[in-house]
């Protein structure tokens, strides 16, 4: 490039920067873990501490809380990798954890014997990092080998590490990925697939990586050969395999956009594209070819609706043969929340009205007949997984409501079988007093005439009641019925209400209810969420100085815009990890991947309706608030802390009433460990106690 042109260039950048700054007097706080940023953090820590933690109404709920995360008769969750059942577990002895196993006989009794394979707390003292837990990629040949995924501190990057899951060590001279957000999957014993950081040009502009390479034990991770990549424009590329053997299938996925995203299959040396639309969701089982597309799909002179599932032979279809088989179809207030293969069956998870049922799927002459299997209890949420999909027809499901404590339940289910077993059952203690509590299912229409639902805990015949209204509307994500120790002991045994908003941007009706808040759309969510708290005051179970609101991340910009377009229908305000700067977002960390759902305020079009829900860009010195309460987590690498920092720095700046707090641990999810759960939720809890009257 000419000297005057990269002149001219670096000026163009200089002035731009120049320019932003001079917008934005408080993007110095997006600094991470800098001395003048970490003392305004420091000094709003304690501020926030001295109004809302010095007391003693906060102290009991802190403990009770921690007691109960503690607690021994917890159910202890596990994965299967051949013999054994895998669990990860934290209590007040070992607060960063417990990596353990016990055996698949033993795991049914109602007391298992547990062999401890990893601590992490005595991993983190050795090396003196704060290791948080973050799974592990079992090899499924031998089952000999795994990947461990630690973080420092809670992040989303993490550090890699082969372990020795025989001699319960990590492997010297094993495989070792630095921090990053890495993507690794076995080969075999002796490679990996692994699509990491590896120096410049090799990741995104959201972060994540867009080159896959195949590594090979004993050579150096910068040498191994580039196999798949992707555009640096992505939003990342990364690998699957599955090793069963007579079905190996090793996948490649270029990720385009946070929906859209191409597949590959490896054949030999060549990746083969699968020829689907451009937003799906597929799972390859045993040869076959699960898809649920998200818009109509015209195959073979068929076309399949959106949310629908579909199976085919997966070789025919790279052959370009074959036909596509139906297996389900979405209807009005019914739609597909998961599909689980196992060796000889299928399980389809349906949403009705945001309640889960569970059907069997047996095809028959490449039919497909549905017969119910589980879930006709009202109001409940179920999940489904399977135990072992290539081994058996087991599978597990997890069952629970808001008053209801979660059930683990372990089936082994054939279409050959006239009923299913169960293999054993778990099931969390009641952990607050529900005597005198209901969960009521109500609709509301919001401002363009669209019905919605929404859930309401608490006395049936609740009035004027302190009641925090929760919504998140985003991702294609459902908000279904869950049970909440927190909730229940911090805030509905004291007598308040709770109240579950299913708002559009949501997947409670699957892809077109949540496409029908999209970029330009996004106002439907917040609207719907409008009509929710309009219709609580209107039906008299509490007024506008008793009603608060929460939510985190996607939520966290939901209840910002409740904020800043509704002050006047809320006594108080709850951000957890929130996004609040939507001129800026999509620069800060892996904002970049999620322009599919929000736009691209870098597009003049798309600012011009983006601006209208940046809560950053619209609040008003003029305008009365009610008290706000943001916090965030240094160590978040999703979304970036500088959105709760300034929004707090420029409410302050104006007059306005906010209280921040932020983790300097905890990643995304604002906690390391139990204790620092417990600190986070009782202060959240206690502020609401203090301002909703």
């Amino acid at each position: 490039m000419p000297s005057r042109l990269l002149l001219c260039v670096s000026m163009s950048l200089l002035l731009a920067a120049h320019a932003e700054a001079v917008d934005d007097p408080f993007l110095w706080l997006e600094a991470v873990e800098q001395v003048d940023v970490n003392r305004w953090v420091n000094s709003h820590n304690q501020t926030t501490a001295k109004k809302y933690t010095q007391n003693k109404n906060f102290d009991a709920l802190r403990q009770h809380l921690a007691d109960i995360y503690d607690a021994d008769d917890r159910i202890p969750f596990a994965s299967v990798h051949g013999k054994y059942r895998y669990n990860f577990w934290r209590d007040g002895d070992n607060p960063r954890g417990l990596l353990r196993r016990t055996s698949l006989t033993e795991y049914r009794t109602a007391d298992p014997t547990w062999e401890v394979i990893l601590d992490l707390d005595a991993l983190a003292k050795a090396e003196g990092e704060n290791w948080v837990y973050k799974g592990m990629t079992v090899l499924t040949r031998g089952y000999d080998r795994t990947l461990i995924r630690l973080s420092r501190g809670g992040a989303d990057a993490v550090t890699v590490r082969e372990f020795d899951l025989q001699e319960k060590q990590f492997v010297v001279n094993g495989f070792v990925v630095d921090e990053a957000k890495t993507r690794i999957s076995w080969l075999d014993h002796e490679t990996v697939l692994v699509a990491t950081h590896t120096g410049p040009g090799t990741l995104t502009v959201s972060g994540y990586p867009r080159q896959l390479r195949e590594w090979r034990r004993g050579t150096r991770l910068s040498d191994a050969p580039i196999v798949f990549s992707g555009q640096t424009s992505d939003v990342s590329v990364s690998a699957f395999t599955d090793l069963e053997p007579n079905h190996e299938v090793v996948m490649a996925v270029r990720a385009r956009t946070f929906y859209e995203a191409d597949y590959f299959v490896r054949n030999d040396d060549q990746w083969l594209q699968l020829a689907l639309p451009n937003q799906v969701q597929l799972t390859i089982h045993r040869g076959h070819l699960f898809v649920s597309p998200k818009e109509p799909w015209r195959k073979a002179g068929t076309v399949f609706p959106a949310g629908s599932l579909i199976r085919l032979d997966l070789r025919d279809f790279l052959a370009g043969v074959g036909s596509a088989e139906l297996i389900y179809a979405p209807k009005p207030g019914k739609s597909l929340a998961q599909f689980v293969p196992t060796r000889h069956n299928l399980i389809i998870n349906e949403l009705h009205n945001v309640t889960n049922r569970l059907y069997s799927a047996v095809r028959k002459n490449k039919a497909w007949q549905l017969s119910p299997l589980l879930g006709n209890e009202a109001l409940t949420r179920i999940t489904v997984k399977a135990i072992q999909p290539h081994a058996n027809d087991q599978f597990e499901t997890q069952t629970t409501g808001f008053l209801q404590p979660l059930a683990l339940e372990g089936w082994d289910f054939s279409a050959t079988q006239p009923a299913k077993t169960m293999l054993f059952s778990k099931a969390m203690p009641q952990t607050f007093d529900s005597k005198g509590l209901t969960v009521q299912q109500q609709w509301v229409k919001s401002a363009d005439g669209t019905r919605l639902p929404y859930f309401q805990i608490g006395a049936h015949d609740a009035k004027d009641k302190a009641t925090i209204l929760y919504g998140y509307g985003g991702f294609e994500i459902p908000i279904t019925p869950f049970y909440s120790t927190t909730l229940g002991a911090a805030w509905l045994t004291p007598g308040n209400v709770y109240v579950v908003a299913n708002i559009r941007g949501g997947g409670e009706f699957g892809p077109s209810w949540h496409q029908a808040a999209l970029r330009e759309n996004r106002v439907r969510a917040y609207e719907d969420f409008i009509a929710v708290a309009e219709d609580l005051i209107a039906r008299g179970v509490t007024s506008t100085k008793k009603l608060g609101t929460t939510g985190g991340s996607n939520g966290g910009l939901l209840v910002g815009n409740m904020l800043t377009m509704r002050p006047d229908l809320f006594g108080a305000v709850v951000a957890q990890a929130p996004l609040l700067d939507m001129r800026r977002y999509s620069k800060l960390l892996a904002g970049a991947s999620w322009v599919a759902e929000y736009g691209d305020p870098d597009l003049g079009e798309d600012w011009a309706f983006m601006q209208t829900f940046s809560p950053y860009h619209n609040v008003s010195k003029s305008q009365e608030y009610p008290p706000v309460l943001i916090t965030s987590s240094t160590r978040d690498d999703r979304v970036h802390p500088g959105h709760a920092r300034k929004m707090v720095a420029l409410m302050q700046s104006q007059g306005h009433r906010v209280s921040y707090y932020e983790n300097t641990e905890g990643g995304h999810a604002g906690a390391a460990n139990n204790k620092q759960t417990a600190y986070r939720n009782a202060l959240v809890y206690e502020f609401f106690r203090q301002h909703l009257d």
